[in-house]
């Protein structure tokens, strides 16, 4: 589902789309007010919204101008930004994608059941972090074997045998950012004020 704009909104986004137009024709000011019959002094009250724009005066400018109406008073769409959640289950886990884009890392929401608990220790290709949500999660990851709790998180190349799976008695919920190629996480902070 989309939601539109406000008509202030695309009123508010008319000025500098006229703007922008008219500098990438190379059509100064006078030269727009020669071809429309529309005073200089108005085109621009209109280029920086001091004026409101009309039919009267956008009619004439996009044709002056050569361009369609709607490229200057069309509605920017905005759309959901919802990511479409399509569950994939395997094993009694539920994987749970969270990024839209394709790139890496990606993002998942895992659900992993309580009877998931013998270790199967894998390796392929990737860097992975995991973060708890909710429930144990106990994680074999070469010759470690530990559990991690809600808010604890963990971080490791995925060439080094690995399984993570249910510790308590419940289910286990974590977040997963994973990526292919072994792309690493970058943090970046400010510098503190002296």
């Amino acid at each position: 589902m989309e939601e539109q704009p406000s008509v202030d909104a695309v009123i508010e986004q008319i000025a500098p789309r006229l703007r922008r137009a008219r500098e990438k024709k190379g059509v100064s000011l006078s030269d727009l007010a020669r071809a429309t019959g529309i005073s200089t002094s108005t085109l621009s009250r209109l280029g920086s919204a001091q004026r409101k724009p009309s039919l009267e005066l956008l009619l004439p400018i996009t044709a002056a101008l050569g361009i369609p109406l709607d490229e200057i008073a069309t509605a920017p769409r905005i759309l959901d930004p919802r990511v479409p959640q399509h569950p994939t289950r395997k094993d009694g886990r539920v994987l749970i994608p969270l990024s839209r884009q394709q790139g890496e890392p990606r993002a998942y929401k895992m659900t992993i059941p309580a009877h998931d608990q013998e270790p199967h220790l894998r390796t392929h290709a990737g860097y992975e972090w995991l973060y708890v949500l909710r429930g144990q999660l106990r994680a074999k990851l070469g010759d470690h074997d530990f559990i991690m709790g809600g808010g604890e998180a963990s971080e490791f190349e995925c060439q080094v045998p690995h399984w993570f799976g249910a510790a308590g008695r419940g289910s286990v919920e974590v977040l997963s950012l994973f990526g292919k190629h072994g792309e690493r996480i970058h943090v970046r902070t400010r510098a503190q004020k002296r």
